[in-house]
């Protein structure tokens, strides 16, 4: 749960500033929301927004804006990642982090992003070690295609927290994904469960 002040709302995303950073919610994570009136007050910020807002609201503009900007995002139910936007695409983001490297992230799974406001860099690393273009494999107009070009892959799903989501990419079948773990056990997984994809290079 976030507390903090209701900054802005568009068509599909909120900002609320917490009084250190400015989250940005898409409204379909949003389950509901509750004033607040016991919390000491958080004083309305003096600084102007990490991102630009001059233009429609929108998670789409935000993940626009958010390109090349270190940034803190949560996928997964309880793990954040840090890094930043590399490539928006039709129904999925690519998101460049230090540690899991090239991720593949359908854009419907995006439960916040939390854009840096200072010149910090994750894990304090030094900025000359953060690639241009983190990943050579070319890039597909949706999620879907974009498995395919990973089939005979070994892919970690959803950040590796299960080891059923971890192994070789073996097909795709209608909405299913066929995994194939680490002692050669099958596993289907729906295509719109799958919150995020990354393969060790």
């Amino acid at each position: 749960m976030h507390h903090g002040i209701l900054l802005d709302i568009g068509s599909d995303v909120l900002v609320i500033y917490n009084g250190e950073d400015y989250i940005y919610i898409p409204l379909i994570h949003v389950q509901r929301m509750l004033e607040n009136v016991e919390d000491p007050p958080i004083a309305v910020p003096s600084n102007e927004y990490p991102m630009d807002h001059l233009h429609t609201l929108s998670l789409r503009s935000i993940l626009n804006n958010a390109k090349g900007m270190f940034s803190e995002i949560q996928v997964t139910k309880h793990q954040s990642v840090h890094g930043y936007v590399t490539t928006i695409l039709n129904d999925y983001f690519v998101f460049y982090s230090p540690v899991y490297k090239t991720m593949y992230i359908p854009i419907n799974h995006l439960k916040w992003l939390i854009p840096y406001t200072s010149s910090q860099t994750p894990y304090n690393l030094e900025n000359d070690i953060f690639p241009v273009n983190p990943t050579p494999l070319t890039l597909a107009r949706t999620f879907e295609l974009q498995l395919e070009k990973l089939i005979g892959k070994i892919v970690v799903f959803d950040l590796g927290t299960d080891p059923d989501r971890i192994g070789q990419l073996k097909g795709i079948h209608g909405s299913f994904v066929e995994l194939v773990t680490a002692k050669g056990d099958i596993v289907f997984s729906h295509l719109e469960h799958i919150k995020t994809v990354h393969y060790p290079s």
